[in-house]
């Protein structure tokens, strides 16, 4: 029996690529606390925030519904910010709309009326 030998002249080279993920995000187009920004929205969070907030939820195309079932407006505010690739976590969003709902309402209508 022969057996055939094989030489063996290089060896298998290995590419390490790198890449960068740029993740895009961006911040808010206001401050929580820039309420006066735009009077309007303002006026509406102060006395009538059950309508702005049918309104962003609306805006945002989620049921007119939404800002009266427990914890949706935290929900809705997380969408938000993700659809416009905004920085913040969930942990975020809950303690905004926890100690300031009505100026995080008033936040996010503004950046729906800047993004739209």
């Amino acid at each position: 029996m022969a057996y055939q030998t094989e030489v063996i002249s290089s060896q298998p080279q290995v590419t390490v690529t790198s890449y960068t993920i740029s993740s895009g995000s961006t911040d808010w187009s206001s401050n929580v606390c820039d309420c006066c920004e735009d009077c309007g929205i303002c006026l509406c969070g102060t006395f009538l925030p059950c309508i702005l907030g049918c309104k962003v939820a609306q805006d945002h195309g989620e049921s007119c519904c939404l800002p009266f079932l427990p914890g949706a407006l935290i929900a809705l505010r997380t969408s938000i910010r993700s659809k416009y690739n905004i920085s913040g976590s969930i942990c975020d969003d809950w303690v905004i709309m926890a100690c300031l709902p009505h100026c995080g309402l008033c936040q996010m209508a503004r950046e729906q009326k800047m993004r739209g």
